[in-house]
């Protein structure tokens, strides 16, 4: 698309690079994607993406048993909350209060959520839950049970190159046509670069999000002071680690990060170490960050898949395909991740340590949803 269409975003950024010289990447992807999901629904086989939860009720139910197993074993304090970070259509909450209900937990249920697309849609799902624009607005006298799927990879990210003059901010410009392009800025930014990469070569790209390490230090102080424990979970890198990874994903493909702002969503992997330092700074304990498919095994997916497999014979064939999707090196079990973070003193998490119990065990399978794939 030609940056001076009429209409949309991309001509008012067209406008501003023009007016005022190019823009940092982290500026243009929060704008981008602030109108992309202010706009739209954009999950499922009809939208952009599909996530997690929206593959099978398994994703959710098994986050569900965790959050419960390890409130059981911190206590099982009276007043708790479960807040999820980003909480798309509420599936991956319905799925997991329904799991961690019948293993006795029945917390206050809160969202943060700027989307107003996906907000009308939790409401419906979740009419007596509480609604929050940020994570300043959760309750401070509570131990808190943090959910974030798919969350951090959405927040905007920095990027600096390496040039023969040094390091520069990566930003978006213009080219002769009107069409945005990644441009080298002028500021010098050395001082920002990593140890581990100030070396790097000429045209080497280090990748940081700050708005993401302002989420986890939020949450590693709310965990510390007012106890509970958290689960990020998205696609990302255990090590940081040099070069791009921004992309855009529109009808379930791959298209120009730098095509049509705000027409696609924009994410970037995770830099689980760094954010897991960020943590522990704040306050909290890291539990450990396992791939996706390691950890969903540890809970016992397997098991799970048997169970609604047993319950639902019609539906063997898409559960057993779910269950590969979520957990297969080749599909979601390897390039995603698992991060578990708790209050200093509480236990341990179930897959990420050796963890006495049973409330993992397969047990009597209920839902309120197909469990097929979707």
């Amino acid at each position: 698309m030609n940056a001076e269409a009429p209409g949309g975003l991309a001509t008012t950024f067209a406008r501003l690079i023009a007016a005022t010289g190019p823009v940092p990447i982290a500026h243009y992807m929060a704008e981008a994607n602030a109108r992309y999901y202010g706009s739209r629904d954009p999950l499922g086989t009809g939208g952009d993406f599909v996530t997690a939860p929206e593959i099978s009720q398994m994703f959710g139910e098994l986050i569900g048993l965790w959050l419960a197993d390890i409130w059981q074993r911190a206590g099982r304090p009276a007043d708790v909350c479960y807040v999820e970070l980003g909480p798309g259509r509420g599936t991956l909450a319905q799925d997991a209060l329904r799991a961690a209900r019948q293993a006795g937990l029945t917390p206050e249920v809160h969202f943060v959520e700027t989307s107003a697309a996906l907000g009308a849609l939790q409401r419906a799902a979740h009419p007596r839950a509480f609604w929050h624009d940020d994570l300043t607005g959760l309750p401070t006298d509570r131990p808190l049970l943090i959910v974030a799927n798919e969350f951090l990879d959405a927040l905007p990210v920095r990027q600096l190159v390496r040039t023969a003059n040094g390091w520069r901010e990566r930003m978006v410009g213009l080219d002769a046509e009107g069409a945005f392009i990644p441009v080298a800025g002028t500021r010098p930014m050395d001082a920002a670069v990593p140890e581990a990469f100030a070396g790097a070569g000429e045209g080497a790209i280090v990748e940081t999000s700050p708005a993401s390490a302002t989420v986890l230090q939020e949450v590693g102080h709310r965990l510390a002071s007012q106890g509970g424990a958290a689960l990020f979970i998205d696609y990302g890198y255990t090590e940081p680690q040099l070069g791009s990874t921004l992309q855009a994903v529109r009808a379930h493909r791959k298209v120009d990060v730098f095509a049509e702002p705000g027409e696609a969503d924009l994410t970037a992997h995770v830099d689980f170490a760094t954010l897991a330092r960020v943590a522990e700074e704040a306050g909290a304990r890291w539990l450990g960050t396992s791939t996706q498919g390691v950890w969903l095994a540890a809970l016992g997916i397997g098991a799970r898949a048997g169970a609604l497999a047993r319950s639902a014979p019609h539906a063997a064939e898409p559960i057993e395909a779910a269950t590969m999707r979520l957990t297969a090196p080749t599909q979601m079990g390897t390039l995603f991740k698992v991060m578990g973070l708790s209050a200093p003193r509480w236990p341990d998490g179930a897959g990420f340590a050796r963890v006495s119990t049973d409330l993992l065990a397969p047990g009597p399978v209920t839902s309120s949803q197909d469990p097929s794939c979707k």
